[in-house]
């Protein structure tokens, strides 16, 4: 083998081992470095109480008080957990408020997350209790 087949042979190794770096930051991963998500906000077991159970492999799972969530999370640069490609069921409730339908992004700040809605503004609070 020629050292240009070489050459090239090495060189196309790093383009691929660089595309793979550029991939860290998929869901569930702590890129912004400082916020452990993982666990469960809000209480699981009150019927009509939200919360949201993100998951180490980056799945999320909840309930906003009357339909069930899912959908993935990751931490953007800025230490804000991210709610990606989330679905909910669409049940009627009377009288439970589903402002975590509305989720987009939230801030963590010890034992409480705030939830944002997507214009970026809070829309609730919710406590680690997992």
């Amino acid at each position: 083998m020629t050292s240009r087949h070489t050459l090239v042979i090495g060189m196309g190794v790093l383009a691929v081992a660089l595309a793979f770096t550029g991939c860290s930051g998929a869901e569930g991963e702590d890129t912004g470095g400082t916020v452990d998500p993982v666990g469960t906000w809000g209480d699981a077991t009150g019927e009509g109480s939200p919360y949201l159970e993100l998951d180490d492999g980056g799945d999320l799972t909840g309930s906003d008080g009357c339909n069930q969530l899912t959908g993935t999370w990751s931490v953007n640069e800025a230490d804000q957990v991210e709610f990606e490609n989330v679905a909910s069921t669409k049940m009627a409730c009377d009288g439970v408020d589903d402002w975590l339908s509305g989720m987009s992004v939230a801030d963590v700040a010890n034992d409480t997350m705030t939830v944002l809605g997507s214009d970026g503004s809070p829309i609730g609070n919710l406590e680690r209790s997992g």
